[in-house]
């Protein structure tokens, strides 16, 4: 008996990593995630090796049913390694496992909302030829074939990520044409960075089927046109328990050099999107405020009627890292947590 795995990998690529993969033939019956076998890659045609020392590791860390091919086949997420299963410089997972782990305590969780733009050529879907469309207001969570494009795209994506168990909440148009949003969690650090990173994938391959692409361009259309983010919303045990720990968590990201340090690692092009028009704050200040999408940190109304829950930061960009802005959040916002005995 044989089937399929396709190992997923994040690679070198700068200053925004691209997703790759290929695939394995295995023998033998299905197995769990601890029976796949390590494989290696030509890392010098991933920006993840020079020639004359090429071989890199992928380790697998999470797989799910391929939904695409069906049956036993699998998708498998890998991270990479060097030749002495030391963490490659590339693999950003690892820190946060390590930061996940110190702060499990905590219960820290996520969920991620993923912007991203269809587009047909070179054209967004649903910008015509040598013009633009309407402009935006009536896009977002439109219905009807004069507003919305891309919706069979859209249906199949989430149809193969619920059929692979990922932790999908829901989806949604955005504002401005061809430009939609899937949701991602409530989950742990390294859970939730590892289902969106395979969601991405999915995005990606179910876009193929339709011959349109899927970008995470955070500005894909200049001028009066609203970005596309990672909007993230986060909340630790103490947070869903208590307002006192919500403002902290505020708090502690406009802290010092915080700001600057978060906004750097929040996706490439980050200035062109955070400008404080189009929903969002400048990249340069930091603020939170209840119900304030027009802050860097937005605490839901409902949030403060119930005096718990979570917050949601609005920096990150589409072509962020999950694994960057989990880490990030997490040490910044539960190390002030502890230091302030909120845990």
């Amino acid at each position: 008996m044989t089937f399929k795995a396709e190992y997923i990998w994040i690679d070198g690529t700068a200053p925004t990593a691209k997703l790759r993969s290929k695939t394995k033939i295995i023998t033998g019956a299905p197995a769990g995630l601890d029976a796949l076998p390590l494989w290696g890659f030509d890392g010098s045609s991933t920006n993840q090796a020079e020639g004359h020392a090429s071989d890199r590791v992928l380790k697998p860390v999470f797989s799910c049913p391929d939904p695409i091919r069906g049956g036993d086949d699998v998708l498998v997420l890998c991270e990479v390694l060097n030749t002495d299963m030391t963490p490659h410089a590339s693999n950003t997972r690892a820190e946060l496992a390590e930061v996940s782990a110190r702060f499990a305590a905590q219960e820290p969780i996520f969920g991620i909302e993923q912007e991203y733009t269809f587009f047909d050529g070179t054209r967004p879907l649903g910008f015509p030829e040598g013009g633009f469309p309407a402009p935006q207001g009536g896009y977002y969570c439109g219905v009807g074939a004069d507003e919305i494009f891309g919706r069979e795209v859209v249906e199949a994506h989430l149809d193969h990520c619920l059929k692979a168990g990922l932790g999908i909440s829901g989806i949604n148009a955005e504002v401005m044409p061809g430009q939609w949003e899937f949701q991602v969690g409530p989950l742990a650090p390294l859970e939730v960075s590892d289902q969106l990173w395979v969601a991405r994938w999915l995005l990606y391959r179910t876009a193929e089927d339709f011959k349109i692409s899927a970008t995470l361009d955070p500005k894909p259309v200049k001028g009066d046109w609203n970005g596309a983010g990672a909007h993230t919303n986060f909340s630790t045990k103490a947070m869903r328990e208590g307002y006192d720990a919500i403002i902290t968590a505020c708090e502690s990201l406009g802290e010092g050099s915080k700001p600057l340090d978060h906004v750097k690692n929040y996706g490439a092009g980050i200035d062109e999107r955070l400008t404080g028009l189009h929903e969002t704050a400048p990249w340069d200040e930091f603020t939170y405020g209840v119900s304030d999408r027009g802050a860097s940190v937005r605490i839901p109304w409902q949030v403060e009627v119930d005096g718990k829950g979570y917050i949601e930061d609005r920096r990150p960009n589409a072509n962020v890292d999950p694994y960057l802005v989990t880490r990030l959040m997490v040490d910044t916002c539960c190390t002030a947590l502890e230091k302030a005995g909120q845990v």
